[in-house]
């Protein structure tokens, strides 16, 4: 799964990386530890270009009554997801990049204690994501969630899902662009992709921030 990361880019330089048009309302950056319900980056396709929009990262059912009448939706599993009613159709229809510096992953000691890690690339990642307008009582939240699969072996010993990675070569197939077979896309990263380190606790509150989150703990 994936349940925090970081996002370090300006919001100018997202917006040239992924050609995209800027919205005037995106998230402040850099933010090193990105909650769950709140409001983050996304790379949309369309006719008119791409555009960089801000969203709720927990998708929203259009069957909800409220943002919390169920599950807090995340993740959407790439072995379901073209299946579930919940993200079928955006499957289809309403996939999104999500721009990201890192994430965090966590294991557990022998006495039970959480330890995060901080997973990285040489460079900015693009994650799978499905997105979805969920309108009540005149209220409208546009709202995603990133695509999961299983870990490779690499990832494996931290965690045994992992986001699915589109590199800069797949995103128009990913945002629908290029035609149909974004499905094939929905696989683990190159087992050298990526690269891990533990980090301080401090990163467990949702309310930690500041660029220390992601230092090495062993250089502390």
């Amino acid at each position: 799964m994936c349940g925090r990361f970081a996002i370090t880019l300006p919001n100018d330089a997202m917006a040239q990386l992924f050609s995209a048009a800027p919205a005037n309302d995106l998230p402040d950056v850099p933010n090193y530890n990105v909650c769950p319900t709140t409001r983050i980056h996304t790379v949309l396709g369309g006719e008119s270009g791409r555009r960089l929009v801000s969203m709720r990262w927990g998708f929203l059912p259009h069957w909800y009554k409220a943002t919390d009448d169920g599950p807090l939706l995340i993740n959407a599993r790439a072995e379901t997801i073209a299946t579930k009613p919940a993200f079928r159709e955006a499957c289809r229809q309403r996939r999104c990049l999500i721009p990201v510096t890192g994430f965090y992953e966590w294991t557990k000691d022998e006495d039970g204690v959480r330890w995060p890690w901080y997973i990285r690339a040489e460079g900015p990642l693009a994650f799978a994501g499905v997105w979805q307008s969920w309108k009540s009582e005149g209220e409208t939240i546009d709202s995603c969630a990133i695509v999961t699969t299983g870990a490779n072996r690499n990832m494996s010993a931290i965690h045994h899902r992992m986001p699915v990675i589109v590199g800069h070569e797949d995103w128009s197939l990913w945002l629908g662009e290029a035609g149909h077979g974004a499905a094939a896309l929905m696989t683990a990263a190159p087992e050298d992709l990526l690269s891990y380190y533990q980090v301080d606790r401090a990163v467990n509150s949702n309310r930690a921030s500041g660029p220390e989150l992601i230092d090495p703990l062993d250089s502390k």
